[in-house]
């Protein structure tokens, strides 16, 4: 999904000025138009997301920061960010299609105003929850807050007006600006791809766990400050198709959004096949601690456009000394160089972050395991 759109190195959050309509419109287009300038074809063609075209990108970055980023560390929420990456997602829901610079205006119309009504110099431009729940009311209609907080309306990163249609909804939708190519596993032997693996996260339980990720259209309440991921699919995992929103730094200050697919080829459970796979994979790394048993495995497959190219990851689940765990497990072949420099200079760090290897609130991992045990 990986940093999200205002990660400028990891643990560095870039906070840029707080954008007036005229302005966000302004910085979409430029920013658009450098992403669909630069690099090759098929990662141009992953510009924005499936719900916000890269023209979007100026004043839905803005939105993001005045709910989420821009505040200090002391006064962010993740529930703040996820609550306001539902309203964009609703919004594109009921419109029926990306959203685009045209729809700034009704945006500011209902944000904009309370942004600057505070008497703290410190909070001026931002979107305190009780503002962010006011301006999502008056955009989506009064009874959005409550449909937000009803687990039985939220799903696939929506908040549904009713239960009749959340079960109505279709996630294939967002195939139709998804630029989903072909699935790209690795093509080099296993010993001559590229290996790495992360820390691996405690989960309450290895059951809950699984059963929990089986709930796909769940999976953006995982969202983290580096990204989220969304299914395009309805059904459970096995052949499910993911969207993993990130966005790229053109410049520090106009971050373009992006995005990648995966899908689940391969879902295995506790049992000989599992075993072997956990002894195959033990041979080009370190994944399993001396005396641990794995419980499930669950590939994701890369397709074309995807940051890393030809790849798998897998995420694991093992039994260690009574505990349960949860850890990403990934390789891929060698990095065409537009994609190498890049992942040296900063995905890397952002990767590992994501899978796990920072703050909780930077990691994805971390999220699935808290909502695990609630």
């Amino acid at each position: 999904m990986k940093p999200h759109s205002l990660i400028r190195s990891l643990g560095e959050v870039s906070e840029p000025p707080l954008l007036q309509p005229r302005a966000a419109l302004k910085a979409g287009a430029e920013a658009g138009r450098r992403l669909l300038a630069t690099g090759p074809v098929s990662l141009a063609r992953m510009g924005g997301t499936s719900i916000a075209a890269p023209s979007a990108a100026g004043w839905v970055t803005d939105f993001l920061n005045a709910s989420y980023y821009a505040r200090p560390r002391e006064r962010r929420h993740l529930d703040d960010l996820r609550l306001a990456l539902c309203v964009l997602t609703t919004s594109w829901h009921r419109r029926g299609r990306r959203l685009r610079l045209g729809d700034l205006p009704s945006f500011h119309r209902a944000f904009g105003a309370d942004r600057f009504r505070s008497a703290s110099p410190g909070r001026l431009g931002l979107l305190e929850r009780e503002a962010l729940d006011a301006g999502a009311d008056r955009l989506l209609g009064p009874g959005f807050g409550e449909a937000y907080a009803d687990q039985s309306r939220r799903a696939y990163g929506i908040a549904f007006e009713s239960v009749e249609k959340r079960r109505a909804f279709a996630p294939e939708e967002r195939l139709r600006d998804a630029a989903l190519g072909e699935l790209t596993p690795p093509e080099r032997p296993p010993g001559e791809q590229d290996w790495d693996t992360y820390p691996a996260v405690p989960l309450p339980s290895a059951p809950a766990t699984l059963e929990l990720l089986g709930h796909t259209e769940r999976w953006p309440d995982f969202a983290c400050e580096l990204g989220r991921i969304t299914p395009v699919r309805g059904g459970g995992l096995l052949d499910q198709t993911f969207e993993i929103d990130v966005a790229a730094a053109i410049t520090p200050r106009t971050p373009v959004f992006t995005r990648a697919y995966v899908t689940a080829t391969r879902l295995l459970t506790r049992g000989p096949e599992l075993d072997a796979y956990a002894r195959e994979l033990g041979r080009h790394v370190d994944c399993l601690p001396n005396g641990a048993a794995p419980f499930s495995v669950l590939e994701l497959t890369t397709h074309r456009g995807h940051f890393v190219g030809r790849g798998v990851s897998r995420l694991l689940i093992f039994e260690h000394e009574g505990r349960a765990y949860l850890r990403d497990v990934g390789s891929w072949d060698p990095l065409p160089p537009h994609l190498a420099l890049p992942y040296r200079l900063k995905g890397k760090r952002a990767q590992r972050a994501f899978w796990g290897g920072a703050r909780p609130e930077q990691s994805v991992l971390h999220q699935v395991a808290l909502r695990a045990g609630a």
